[in-house]
Parts: structure tokens; C-alpha cells; sequence
């Protein structure tokens, strides 16, 4: 393997660490519920798909075969980590009783919870 190879894959790798890890701190250290989604969703996303090219490019170094379904889990990750968050933020406001929710600074309520 060459060195520019080695270094691609170990920068990739150190990112993917760091991006983990901001994660995983932002998660122990966020106060409530709402801000912790933010940090599994997108900064721990980010570092998963910077392991993952990683071990794309490592493949297809090795081996000379495209590391395509490394690309594919990638793509998969970042189009349903935003939904995941949707959804789990979408139970916590449902959940949450309406005097603990903060202000949505419109005269109009939550958007789910207008309905009649």
C-alpha cells in the first residue's frame, strides 16, 4: 500500500474517531431529550460514514473490487439518521406535558399538537 493511501485511510479513520467521539460526549453532556438527539444524528453519523469510506477505501485497495455496499450502508446512515431523529423527537413532544414544552415563538401551538 502506498503512503498517500495509508494516509487517506488513517485521516479518514482519525475523523471518523473524533466525529465519534464529539458524539458520544455530546450525548452524556446535552441537558434533556431534545438536545441529545443532535448528537447521535448527526455528529456520531458523520464519524460512522468517515469509518466506513475508510474501510471503502481499504477494500478497494486491497483488494482492486469497488467498496460499493460500504458506500451504500453510508448512504443508507446519512438519508435515515435524520428520520430516526424526526421520529424520536416527534415522541418526546407527544409525551411531554404542554405546560414543559418551550414557547414556539408564533401564536400557533405545536404543529402535532393543533390538530383537532
Amino acid at each position: 500500500m502506498t503512503p498517500i493511501v495509508e494516509t487517506l485511510i488513517a485521516a479518514a479513520l482519525i475523523l471518523g474517531g473524533l466525529f465519534g467521539l464529539v458524539g458520544s460526549f455530546g450525548l452524556l453532556k446535552l441537558r434533556d431529550r431534545m438536545q441529545r438527539l443532535h448528537a447521535p444524528t448527526k455528529a456520531t453519523t458523520l464519524g460512522v460514514g468517515a469509518t466506513l469510506l475508510a474501510a471503502a477505501l481499504n477494500h478497494w485497495w486491497t483488494t482492486g473490487i469497488s467498496g460499493l455496499h460500504y458506500i451504500l450502508i453510508t448512504a443508507f446512515l446519512v438519508l435515515t439518521a435524520p428520520l430516526t431523529a424526526l421520529f424520536l423527537a416527534k415522541a418526546q413532544l407527544i409525551t411531554t406535558p404542554r405546560s414543559d414544552l418551550p414557547p414556539t415563538g408564533t401564536p400557533r401551538d405545536w404543529s402535532h399538537l393543533d390538530a383537532p
